[in-house]
């Protein structure tokens, strides 16, 4: 007689903390950056405690959000380890797929920094630090956001590696997460570069009426 498949809550362990911990620290990361960023951009609150220093308060956000990004990857890895296991996301081929989903994640968050640099990537548009064009090449060729896509790669790709159904349950939550937070961050930034087009187109009509 075939035994019977495990239920969701064989799967899941609802009652565990480290699951909450986890889920709330996912949400927390992009709600800080985005309160942070936009009180930056509208009072310049962290260039004033830096003493004036825009690029030097940019940095020191970025060491932040990517030591809250550590934190964030550890409670999820320990939530992890706190739940049930999956037979079938243990064989060869689960963790060759794990494997590889950890690989295109890392390779998207990693060619995203480096395409954009410390600033770009970091809210630098918010500090008055903005590009002198949109990046257009690898992996913005590939996706909009490969910062966050292959963040949710990574978090799918260790969930098959520890094998726990639970993270499944958490790779969903960070990707509506960071949908939310795009929702929020896109038109925020294009407004950001659409009224630097604007001042420029100003300055060279100005430019050409003194002549």
């Amino acid at each position: 007689m075939a035994p019977f498949p495990p239920s969701a809550g064989q799967l899941v362990d609802l009652n565990q903390k480290s699951l909450l911990i986890s889920a709330l620290s996912i949400a927390f990361n992009p709600l800080f950056w985005n309160i942070i960023g936009r009180q930056e951009y509208h009072n310049k609150v962290l260039t004033k405690l830096f003493g004036g220093r825009s690029q030097t308060a940019c940095y020191a956000l970025a060491v932040t959000i990517f030591s809250l990004g550590l934190l964030r990857d550890g409670l999820y890895e320990r939530a992890l380890r706190h739940q049930p296991s999956y037979p079938l996301l243990e064989t060869t081929e689960a963790q060759c797929l794990a494997y590889a989903l950890i690989a295109v994640g890392n390779i998207l968050v990693v060619s995203s920094t480096w395409a954009l640099g410390i600033t770009g990537t970091f809210l630098g548009d918010y500090f008055g630090i903005l590009m002198d064009s949109i990046v257009t090449g690898f992996p913005f060729n590939v996706t909009d956001a490969p910062m966050y896509h292959g963040s949710t790669c990574s978090f799918l790709g260790t969930a098959i590696l520890y094998g726990k159904p639970a993270g499944f349950v958490l790779t969903l939550w960070v990707y509506i997460v960071y949908q939310i937070a795009l929702s929020y961050e896109n038109p925020f930034t294009a407004g950001i570069y659409a009224k630097r087009d604007r001042e420029r187109a100003a300055a060279k009509g100005n430019d050409k009426k003194s002549r």
